[in-house]
C-alpha cells in the first residue's frame, strides 16, 4: 500500500497507517487500564488514549487526496482538543512535533519521517516538568532513534521495512520499562501509555508492510472485564485528589511562564501545544487554582477534574457488578458518597465571564458567598455529552455494567445528554440512564438506594425496576426565604415577587410527579415558617407509611436542625433522616437560607429478594 519506490508516504497512506494503528489501541483499551499504575494507578490509561486518540479518527478518515501538512496539522489540533490523561497529552505533543516538522509537504521520505519523528520526541519529552524513563517517552524515543539509525545506515531503505525495524526496538523499549520503573517492576506489567504507543507502531506497521488495517474492534464483544493487577494501590496513589486539565487559547501563550507557575500547584505536570493552543494536564487539590492561573494566559475552556481518590478505590477490589453515578445537580452526603463509591458528573456553573465546575473547583459555601454578592447571577448548564462518555468508558472497563440517574428532565437537558453519551460509548447496551424526575436530596435518594442495591449484589435489571418504581414516589418540597434570586435567575416574574413581599408571604417550591419544578404554595406571614413547612410536609406523606426524609439547606445548618426536629415531632413513621448542604441545582434559585426536603417511601436494598437467573 505504499508508493511504488516504496521510499515514500503520502497522506492518504500515513492516514491508513495511523488509523490501524489508533484500532488496535481501542481495541486493548480494557487491558491498558488493568496494567495502569504509573504516575497514578487509576485505571484509566486506556479509556484516556481510546478517548484521545478516536477524537482524531474524524481527521484521518476524511476523503482520499489528502495533504499530508495539511492533514498532520490538523490530525494534532484534534489530538490536543481531544487529549485526556498524561499519555493522552504526551503523544498530543509527539504528533505536534511529527506536524511541525512536516510543514507544507506533501509526502514523507524515510529521512524527512526520521527528523519529524525525532522532533516529535523532543517536543514529547519537554512537555513534561520532570520527564521520566521507563515510561511511554522511552519508547517514543526508541522509535525515532531506530528510524533515524536505519536511514543514516541506508538511505535508500524502504518505509515498510524501517518501520518494521523500529517496532522492534519498541517492542524491547517496551519490555525494558519495568526495569527503568520500580513501580513497574513490583507490579509485573509494563507501562501501560508505553504499550499504547507500541500498538499504534503496530497498527503502521502491519499496513505498511501487507496492506492489511486493523478493524475498528467491535467493542460490543469486549465485556469480560478483568480486575486491575494485583498490585498495592499504596504503593503509588497520588497525594493530590484531581486529575486536571484545560485547555488555554491565545494569540501568544507564554507556555515557559505558565508551566512555571502551574509546576508549583501539583505534579504529574504535562504541558503540549503551541503558541496558540495549548493543553495543561496535572493532578492537584483544588482545580480551581490552575483555571484560575490558565486565565491569566488566554481563553480557558474543556475544563474538567477527575476524582483519581475515588477512581482507585472503586476499581482496585472492587465486588458489585454495576457502578453508579449522577451528576451533580443530586445533593448527596460525603459519607455516603464514600461508603457506595458513587461517582458524580459535575455540571457547571458561570458568574460572568468566569466558570466552574459544581462541586468541585468551587465549594458550596463558596458558591454562596458568590451567589449573595456577585453582581452577575449565575448561569448553570448541564454536563457536556464529553465529560459523562468519559466516566462512562472508565466505568465500563471496570465493571459490566454502569448506572447513571440524572436531574429531571422537566429542567434540564442532562438525561439526554446522557442518554446521547451513552449511544457514543464504546460500551453499548451496558450503560443504563435513569431519569430521577427530581433534584437535590430527591434525586440523591434514588441515586442511593440504586448504590446499595450494588452493593447488595443485585442485579443491573432488578435495580432499574426497584429504582424507577421509587421515581414516582420521591417528592422535593423548599421553603424560599429571598426570591430575588429566582428573580434574578428568571425563573420567577418580579411581580410574583412584588406580591410576596407586600402581603409577607413565604413561597414554596416543589418537584411535581411529572418531574417540573415549579411553586407550589405559599405560607401566610413570616412567623414560624419552619414549624408550618414542617407540618406542610408532613400532609404529603400517606398515613401509615414509613418514610425517608431528606434535608437540604443553603448555609443555614440551625435551620435545618430546627426543621428536623419539627418533623420528627410530625412524622410518626419517620425511619431516616439526614441532612446535607443544599447544591446549586435548586440554591441557584432560592438563595442563601433555602430549606429543603425530600420524601420516600423507606425502602432499602435488604427489603428486595435477590433475582435468580
Amino acid at each position: 500500500m505504499t508508493s511504488s519506490d516504496g521510499q515514500h508516504i503520502d497522506g492518504d497512506i500515513l492516514a491508513s497507517a495511523l488509523i490501524s494503528g489508533i484500532h488496535r489501541v481501542i481495541g486493548q483499551q480494557e487491558l491498558l487500564n488493568r496494567i495502569n499504575v504509573f504516575p497514578v494507578a487509576d485505571s484509566d490509561t486506556g479509556t484516556n488514549l481510546s478517548l484521545s486518540l478516536s477524537s482524531a479518527l474524524g481527521v484521518l478518515q476524511e476523503d482520499p487526496g489528502k495533504h499530508l501538512g495539511t492533514m498532520l496539522a490538523a490530525m494534532a489540533d484534534a489530538l490536543l482538543d481531544g487529549a485526556r490523561g498524561n499519555s493522552g497529552a504526551i503523544i498530543a505533543q509527539f504528533f505536534q512535533g511529527l506536524s511541525d516538522s512536516a510543514g507544507e509537504i506533501t509526502r514523507f521520505t524515510t529521512y524527512t519521517f526520521g527528523k519529524a519523528v525525532r522532533l516529535g520526541s523532543e517536543y514529547a519529552h519537554d512537555a513534561l516538568s520532570k520527564p521520566c524513563e521507563g515510561t511511554v517517552l522511552s519508547v517514543i524515543a526508541a522509535f525515532a532513534e531506530s528510524i533515524e539509525h536505519q536511514v543514516s545506515a541506508d538511505s535508500d531503505a524502504e518505509f515498510a521495512a524501517v518501520i518494521d525495524k523500529a517496532r522492534i526496538k519498541v517492542d524491547e523499549a517496551l519490555a525494558n520499562t519495568p526495569m527503568q520503573l520500580d513501580v513497574l517492576r513490583k507490579a509485573g506489567v509494563v507501562d501501560a501509555g508505553a504499550k499504547g504507543f507500541a500498538e499504534i507502531v503496530s497498527g503502521m506497521s502491519d499496513y505498511l508492510r501487507d496492506g492489511h488495517m486493523t478493524p475498528m474492534p467491535d467493542t460490543a464483544l469486549l465485556n469480560d472485564i478483568e480486575p486491575p493487577v494485583a498490585f498495592s494501590a499504596a504503593d503509588n496513589t497520588s497525594k493530590f485528589r484531581y486529575c486536571t486539565e484545560c485547555l488555554v487559547t491565545a494569540t501568544d501563550i507564554d507556555r515557559r511562564k505558565l508551566r512555571e507557575a502551574l509546576t508549583e500547584l501539583g505534579d504529574s505536570m504535562v504541558l503540549a501545544g503551541s503558541k496558540r493552543k495549548a493543553k495543561v494536564h496535572i493532578h492537584v487539590d483544588d482545580p480551581d487554582a490552575v483555571f484560575s492561573i490558565a486565565r491569566r494566559f488566554g481563553d480557558i475552556s474543556g475544563e474538567k477534574a477527575d476524582d483519581m481518590h475515588r477512581q482507585q478505590h472503586s476499581t482496585h477490589g472492587a465486588a458489585k457488578t454495576f457502578a453508579v453515578i449522577t451528576d451533580s445537580g443530586a445533593d448527596i452526603c460525603d459519607d455516603d458518597m464514600e461508603r457506595l463509591d458513587i461517582h458524580m458528573v459535575p455540571c457547571r456553573i458561570q458568574f460572568g465571564d468566569r466558570g466552574y465546575l459544581d462541586k468541585v473547583s468551587i465549594a458550596t459555601d463558596e458558591f454562596y458567598q458568590e451567589l449573595e454578592y456577585n453582581p452577575q447571577h449565575p448561569t448553570t448548564s448541564q454536563p457536556a455529552p464529553g465529560d459523562f462518555r468519559r466516566q462512562f468508558q472508565f466505568l465500563a472497563s471496570h465493571f459490566h455494567d454502569v448506572l447513571a440517574i440524572t436531574l429531571t428532565s422537566r429542567a434540564s437537558g442532562t438525561y439526554e445528554g446522557a442518554r446521547s453519551a451513552a449511544k457514543r460509548s464504546n460500551a453499548p447496551g451496558r450503560i443504563h440512564v435513569i431519569d430521577s424526575l427530581n433534584a437535590s436530596m430527591g434525586q440523591g435518594q434514588l441515586t442511593i438506594l440504586a448504590a446499595e442495591c450494588a452493593a447488595a449484589g443485585i442485579g443491573i435489571e432488578q435495580t432499574i425496576r426497584i429504582v424507577e418504581e421509587q421515581v414516582t414516589k420521591t417528592t422535593t418540597f423548599a421553603l424560599l426565604k429571598d426570591l430575588r434570586y429566582a428573580v434574578r435567575g428568571g425563573r420567577l416574574p418580579n411581580w410574583v415577587k412584588l406580591i410576596a413581599d407586600l402581603f409577607r408571604v413565604t413561597p414554596l417550591i416543589c418537584v411535581s410527579p411529572g418531574g417540573r419544578i415549579s411553586l407550589c404554595g405559599f405560607l401566610l406571614g413570616r412567623r414560624n415558617r419552619i414549624t408550618r413547612f414542617a407540618r406542610f410536609v408532613a400532609k404529603k406523606i400517606k398515613s401509615g407509611e414509613s418514610i425517608e426524609i431528606g434535608i437540604g439547606h443553603a448555609i443555614c445548618p440551625d435551620d435545618a436542625a430546627t426543621l428536623a426536629a419539627e418533623l420528627r415531632k410530625n412524622v410518626t413513621t419517620l425511619e431516616t433522616l439526614k441532612i446535607c448542604e443544599l447544591g446549586t441545582g435548586i440554591g441557584v434559585h432560592g438563595g442563601p437560607g433555602t430549606l429543603l426536603a425530600s420524601i420516600r417511601p423507606a425502602v432499602s436494598a435488604n427489603d428486595f429478594p435477590v433475582d435468580v437467573d
